[in-house]
């Protein structure tokens, strides 16, 4: 059985078929030089390994399988890793060696956009090779136990105190805040409830793999937009959104939102009070913003809050 630097080295060789000086293999493994060697010799009982011009490669076997994407199909993934690289916190080296991967099948037939994903990865792979490597290992061991099925023991800090959650991990990926920042989280069902809750990754110290099971129920559709406002099931997180509209056209900026059906009242004013369930995201604040004066919130008073503190910090910039 292949140990975890071994494996690690095979992925590493695997996602840079033109070969790695030992140095390097070093660097990205964050182990001393002279221990490659000795990996090298252990991996070689598993995969074809050899030296060519100080270069350690692997020799692709038959039954790797290749991607063949369109050149529009390579476009697109070469902008969604640009966005991606702007837009997240976040680095993991899986993502550059997938990345890697796939430019590499492109390069006959797209070698400009091949070797532009190849310089995104090697961005995100430096930018790992630099950071803390905490974020990534916790993020293997919640994959892991994702797809086993397993629940997990989470140690993560609550303000300046840190707590222990027992977790049944159901979606790992990317959520919106109100300053921009897109941190990698985890949600599921906390254990012996059935209270759903989102984690950010960085503030997890320790993950554990518990040897109890679960599953994910068949009627879970966290990220699909409501069909009828009797499903608010199909938002995962929505708020009681309840404004003063003064001009019933404003409320067309809500249409790609997901949200529930909209009850209209019209005031002796002539604004309308409108109630409906929406989503509760970074979206809905910039949506209200984008209507200027002609919509107020009136509730519920903690979202009311968030937007006005919201504005305040984009205030702040500009004093």
């Amino acid at each position: 059985m292949k140990g975890e630097r071994v494996a690690q080295l095979e992925l590493i060789l695997r996602s840079h078929p033109e070969g790695l000086r030992k140095s390097d293999i070093a660097r990205r493994l964050g182990v001393h030089r002279s221990t490659i060697g000795r990996y090298i010799d252990e991996l070689k009982q598993y995969s074809n390994i050899y030296e060519d011009n100080n270069l350690i490669k692997i020799i692709q076997s038959d039954e790797d399988e290749h991607v063949a994407l369109s050149v529009y199909e390579s476009l697109a993934l070469n902008m969604g890793a640009e966005m991606l690289l702007k837009n997240s916190e976040f680095r993991t080296p899986h993502l550059a060696s997938g990345l890697r991967k796939i430019a590499m099948g492109m390069k006959s037939y797209a070698p400009k956009v091949s070797n532009n994903i190849i310089s995104i990865a090697e961005q995100i792979e430096s930018e790992t090779i630099a950071a803390n490597t905490q974020n990534n290992e916790v993020l293997e061991v919640l994959i892991d136990a994702w797809v086993s099925g397993r629940i997990v023991r989470i140690i993560h800090s609550a303000g300046n105190t840190e707590e222990e959650t027992e977790l049944a991990p159901y979606f790992i990926g990317f959520v919106e805040t109100e300053i921009g920042r897109n941190p990698v989280t985890v949600t599921g069902r906390l254990r012996h409830t059935t209270e759903i809750v989102t984690l950010d990754i960085t503030k997890i110290s320790s993950v554990t793999i518990l040897n109890e099971t679960y599953t994910i129920p068949d009627n879970l559709k966290a990220f699909r937009r409501m069909e009828s406002p009797a499903s608010p099931e199909f938002v995962v997180d929505t708020i009681p959104l309840e404004l003063i509209v003064h001009q019933k056209s404003a409320l067309n900026s809500f249409d790609t939102l997901s949200h529930g059906k909209i009850e209209i009242t019209k005031l002796p004013s002539g604004s309308y009070r409108c109630r409906f369930d929406a989503e509760n995201s970074i979206e809905l604040i910039l949506r209200i913003i984008q209507c200027g004066d002609a919509v107020e919130i009136v509730g519920p008073t903690s979202f009311r809050i968030r937007f006005t503190n919201y504005l305040e910090q984009i205030l702040k910039i500009y004093k």
